[in-house]
């Protein structure tokens, strides 16, 4: 790795507004950094997590805290154009309801007891490197042969033992009770996970033995109540608390979480939860204001390597973001405006050849 042609590429893609190539970036530092320079810096070596730790470090140590948390989620960055390969491939997107084409990463960011900063500390790209018959078209699909809840495991493991934390959070689609297993047992911290509405808990130790189990939508709770249950697969008791939230289009909606703090309150429970949004602001800026998006690299590994060089980009942001006290967006906002007074004035020196031109 050439780390000052990653720092070149880093702030490129910070820069940018459009699709960042390597033949752009050469152009922008007028040549001195060719082409061939580049795209050789993308093809050498497979960057990922493990060097990404090795970028992170420091400035994590920074803000580490006992009672920090870990969150977990997923992303696709779309490639509707890229040809298919092991890592790209057509996933399901619960954003936008529909299938979309591209890459699937599992992140993670560190967030402090304060929630002043989040940091990506880990993430792994999602792998469908084997071709199975599917059973109801008879045509053949791939599919992984990791899941992503063995990343999601994967990755708190490896992070258990470099970080502390005390809290796991992740929406209802990672809240397996194998997961919750692993936190509380394997990993010995403590978790606040989304749960589905449909799914099946037990009011009791009796119920649970006697599989009279009730689905959550139909539990009453009050805002400030927290009501002890118990799960299929979950040897230990679970908090579980109700929010109701009004959208912007003025439907409303029901949150479920559960803990396996048992002495949180219901606020408590809430508060710790809404450091999650952290992934959410994270996959949105990363998308916009990194360029994770706007690489044409065909092959896996540039495209691996232009999503290292994507989260160094975000994490770069954030530290403008905290000396700066701007959002990432102002930030951007902020180059636009003065690449466009550039590209005016740029345009103001060539005007003098047609400013006796008579339109009329």
């Amino acid at each position: 790795m050439n780390p000052k042609i990653l720092d070149l590429y880093t702030d490129y893609l910070i820069s940018s507004f459009s699709y960042t190539t390597a033949t752009g970036l050469s152009r922008l530092t007028d040549g001195k950094v060719s082409h061939d320079k580049i795209t050789r810096f993308l093809r050498e070596e497979d960057l990922g997590s493990r060097q990404l730790w090795k970028a992170v470090k420091p400035l994590v140590r920074n803000i580490e805290s006992p009672e920090g948390c870990l969150i977990v989620d997923d992303t696709i960055e779309e490639k509707p154009y890229t040809d298919l390969s092991e890592i790209v491939q057509f996933y399901f997107d619960h954003s936008k309801g529909r299938t979309v084409k591209g890459i699937c990463l599992v992140n993670v960011l560190y967030c402090p007891e304060n929630g002043a900063v989040a940091l990506p500390v880990s993430y792994e790209i999602v792998k469908k490197d084997k071709i199975i018959k599917d059973n109801k078209t008879g045509l053949d699909k791939a599919v992984s042969t990791v899941s992503k809840n063995e990343l999601y495991r994967r990755q708190l493991q490896r992070l258990n033992k470099v970080l502390k934390f005390k809290y796991v959070l992740n929406d209802l689609w990672y809240a397996s009770s194998e997961n919750m297993m692993f936190v509380k047992r394997e990993l010995n911290k403590d978790f606040v996970m989304g749960l589905k509405s449909n799914r099946h808990v037990y009011l009791s130790i009796y119920d649970k033995r006697k599989d009279n189990y009730v689905e959550v939508r139909n539990i009453k709770l009050k805002k400030s109540d927290t009501l002890k249950i118990y799960l299929e697969g979950v040897d230990f008791p679970l908090l579980l608390i109700r929010r109701v939230f009004h959208n912007e289009d003025g439907s409303t909606g029901t949150l479920y979480l559960v803990t396996s703090n048992l002495t949180l309150s219901s606020n408590e429970i809430y508060g710790i939860y809404q450091k999650r949004w952290k992934i959410e602001e994270y996959h949105k800026s990363i998308k916009q204001n990194a360029s994770l998006e706007m690489s044409p690299t065909k092959t896996v590994r540039t495209q691996r390597n232009h999503i290292f060089a994507s989260i160094l980009a975000f994490i770069k942001l954030q530290i403008l973001k905290v000396n700066k006290k701007m959002n990432h967006f102002a930030i951007k906002s902020q180059i636009y405006l003065q690449a466009l007074r550039s590209a005016y004035q740029e345009y103001r020196r060539m005007s003098d050849l047609i400013k006796n031109y008579n339109f009329a």
